[in-house]
C-alpha cells in the first residue's frame, strides 16, 4: 500500500495531469488517484486532530503513525505489568477468558507478532472490551490503515455509549471527538519497563500454532504464567 501523501501538495505531485501527453483513459485514472490521495490526506488531518486533542505540541500529521505506536506500546506495556496479569493469562490459557486475551495480545505485540496480537485483541473486542477496540485502533493507526483505525473508533463509541465497564488494566480514557474521525485518548505519562529479552523468550516457547482456516495463531501454554515475573524484571 502507498503511503498517504503528507500534504495536498505533495498529492498534486504524485497525480499531475500534462494534456495531450496521455490518453483519455490515463487522464481518468489520474483524476482518481488525486482524488482517492485527497480524500486519504482529509483523514490524517481528522485522525491527527482528533488523537492529539489537548497536547500542547502536537506533532504533525505525518508523524500520526508513529506516535500511534509509542501509544500501542505504553498500553502493552502498562497491560503486561498490571498485577492481575499473571491471573488471568491462566484464565484465558484455561478458558479462552477475553481479559487474558487482551493480556496474551499485548505480550505478542511487544515481541513484534502483530499478526498475532490482531488476532487476540479482535477476540477480546468482541466481548465488549474498549481497550483492546483501542488497541486495534492504534495499530491500524500504525499501518496507515485509517479506515480501518476509523471502524475501531466507531467501535469505541458504541462500546462507551452502553456504558460498557471491561477490564482495563491501564488507566485511560478512549472516547470519539463529536464531530470528528478518531479518538481522543489519554495514558500514562510514563511507560513502565517490560524486559524485551524476556519477552522474545516467552514468545519463543509458545505452543505450536493453531490452524482453524484463519492462518497461524499463537497459543500459551501453562508455564507462561509461572515465568510472568521475568517480563517486568528490567
Amino acid at each position: 500500500m502507498s503511503r498517504t501523501p503528507r500534504s495536498i501538495e505533495e498529492a498534486l505531485r504524485r497525480s499531475r495531469v500534462f494534456q495531450g501527453e496521455y490518453t483519455h483513459a490515463d487522464l481518468e485514472a489520474a483524476r482518481h488517484r488525486l482524488a482517492h490521495e485527497l480524500h486519504e490526506l482529509r483523514w490524517v488531518r481528522f485522525l491527527h486532530t482528533a488523537a492529539h486533542h489537548g497536547r500542547r505540541a502536537p506533532s504533525p500529521p505525518a508523524a500520526l503513525h508513529e506516535r500511534a505506536a509509542h501509544d500501542l506500546r505504553v498500553l502493552c506495556r502498562g497491560a503486561v505489568h498490571h498485577e492481575g496479569a499473571a491471573r488471568r493469562i491462566t484464565a484465558f490459557d484455561d478458558d479462552r477468558d477475553p481479559d487474558g486475551a487482551l493480556t496474551f495480545a499485548c505480550l505478542l505485540y511487544l515481541a513484534d507478532q502483530g499478526e498475532g496480537a490482531q488476532f487476540w485483541w479482535q477476540y477480546t473486542a468482541g466481548s465488549g472490551s474498549v481497550t483492546a477496540a483501542l488497541c486495534l485502533y492504534l495499530l491500524h493507526l500504525c499501518h496507515g490503515e485509517l479506515r480501518d483505525a476509523q471502524h475501531w473508533a466507531d467501535q469505541i463509541q458504541r462500546l462507551n455509549d452502553i456504558g460498557w465497564n471491561d477490564y482495563a488494566p491501564v488507566a485511560h480514557h478512549a472516547d470519539t471527538t463529536t464531530g470528528r474521525a478518531g479518538v481522543r485518548y489519554v495514558l500514562p505519562a510514563r511507560s513502565p519497563v517490560v524486559s524485551d529479552r524476556a519477552v522474545r523468550h516467552a514468545v519463543d516457547e509458545l505452543e505450536a500454532p493453531y490452524d482453524g482456516g484463519l492462518g497461524p495463531v499463537p497459543q500459551p501454554i501453562p508455564e507462561l504464567a509461572d515465568r510472568w515475573a521475568d517480563l517486568v524484571t528490567a
